[in-house]
């Protein structure tokens, strides 16, 4: 049984604000990613207890925040940046299930710590008309193979939100944010300040409460769907505005297959011979003939020149 995990920073027990912690400059952004990888290995081990027999770590937030020596020693790792735009994270049909770990609710969402979607500068992410976040587009990609996604840990906004999409999934909060309203219409430095206050649970009471849910998750396989939105799809990306500026930018696209919708679809190399059409009978005798044309005015033009060349001596 192969499970994959996707994981991130801002959801995890002690991630307390944008500044101090999730950037790889950040004065404690080894101690955050310590905090992520144990949490990961917890889920690790009761996935494994469950009856796993392969689980691939997916190292999803932005610079990395994985430590390998940290990690549960039965789980691969999957790390290394820049991740190809095609690539997926290899979330494909092998996987029996899959799990979200350390996980943030997406852009404006009220009492979500550190929420966001991709990015503090992104507005919000629509899809045909509502809103979704990383979460809801992992789960999307997953579907799309026919795999379940069973655990989801996070702040409590990220898994009520989690529940919104998939309403029996295993979900457990390890800390609790402070409502404040959405941060609409705020510019990214406005928005990563935010929402930086929550209720944390101690580290190691999130990773018992972990182990246990994603063991329960596994052993629940079976009764848990894979989350699906029907094509075609419309992604509208709205990123907020710069300081004194009203509003930002807005890119639209639109698809009818979701891998196509997201840019996962691989393209060839660069150097990989295309396919050409072979060129019908009429192109290829028009093709022939036109350098017979330019050839015969060329000897032409010489032919004159030697005379002219001839008539002066």
């Amino acid at each position: 049984m192969k499970i994959f995990m996707m994981t991130d920073l801002e959801g995890c027990a002690g991630v307390c604000n944008a500044r101090d912690y999730i950037h790889w400059d950040s004065r404690y952004y080894e101690y955050a990613c310590e905090l992520a990888t144990l949490e990961v290995s917890a889920a690790v081990e009761g996935a494994l207890e469950a009856g796993a027999t392969e689980v691939i770590v997916m190292d999803g937030h932005g610079p990395g925040a994985m430590k390998r020596q940290l990690l549960h020693p039965r789980a691969r790792l999957m790390t290394g940046r820049p991740v190809p735009p095609a690539f997926g994270w290899g979330i494909d049909g092998t996987f029996s299930a899959g799990m979200i770990l350390g996980q943030h609710a997406m852009s404006n969402t009220d009492g979500g710590h550190l929420a966001h979607t991709m990015s503090f500068d992104v507005e919000e992410y629509l899809l045909n008309g509502a809103p979704i976040g990383e979460m809801g587009l992992v789960m999307l990609r997953a579907g799309y193979y026919g795999i379940p996604v069973v655990f989801v840990s996070g702040d409590e906004a990220a898994c009520a939100e989690a529940r919104a999409m998939v309403p029996n999934i295993e979900a457990e909060p390890v800390k609790f944010g402070i409502s404040r309203g959405p941060a609409s219409g705020l510019t990214g430095e406005e928005n990563a300040a935010f929402n930086s206050v929550a209720v944390h649970l101690h580290p190691d009471e999130a990773r018992a409460l972990i182990r246990e849910h994603a063991y329960r998750a596994v052993k629940r396989i079976p009764e848990i769907a894979p989350y699906r939105i029907e094509p075609p799809y419309t992604l509208t990306v709205a990123i907020r505005p710069e300081a004194g500026k009203k509003k930002g930018k807005r890119t639209v696209r639109k698809a009818r297959d979701f891998i196509d919708l997201m840019g996962l679809r691989p393209k060839p190399l660069r150097g990989t011979p295309s396919k050409k059409k072979a060129p019908s009978k009429s192109a290829a005798k028009k093709s022939a003939k036109k350098p017979a044309k330019k050839t015969a005015k060329k000897s032409k033009k010489k032919t004159a020149r030697k005379g002219k060349k001839k008539t002066k001596k």
